[in-house]
């Protein structure tokens, strides 16, 4: 009786420092998922701000190759100018503006066509 009551004391005890063992890892494992939630928030909070750099440096690129195209189209118009004085054999002429019947008629009774400017030139 004696010796089953001793075992019976070393059970409990065996099973009471493996309750408190396993409260311990819950204890962790609660920290540690608390941890780990906060790291995915951080980092949800990064990528949006990093889409958002990325949409804003887009849309300045954007603005920049259209800026780069219209400069690009003033620089030709100028060089083929200057080709009109300096070296006749490169210049290209306009192509000829293709009026329609009622331009036609309005520039024959004196009227004056005015032409387009050139695309693309902020």
């Amino acid at each position: 009786s004696d010796d089953s009551k001793k075992a019976l004391e070393r059970k409990v005890a065996d099973h009471e420092t493996e309750i408190a063992n396993a409260q311990e890892a819950l204890s962790t494992l609660t920290e540690e998922i608390a941890s780990l939630q906060k790291g995915i928030k951080d980092l949800d909070a990064s990528v949006a701000e990093a889409t958002e750099n990325r949409k804003m440096e887009h849309e300045e690129f954007k603005a920049l190759m259209v800026s780069n195209s219209a400069a690009k189209e003033v620089l030709e118009f100028a060089k083929n100018r200057l080709n009109k004085f300096y070296n006749p054999k490169l210049f290209k002429a306009a192509p000829k503006q293709e009026l329609s019947a009622e331009d036609r008629i309005y520039q024959n009774n004196g009227g004056e066509i005015t032409t387009q400017a050139p695309g693309g030139i902020a």
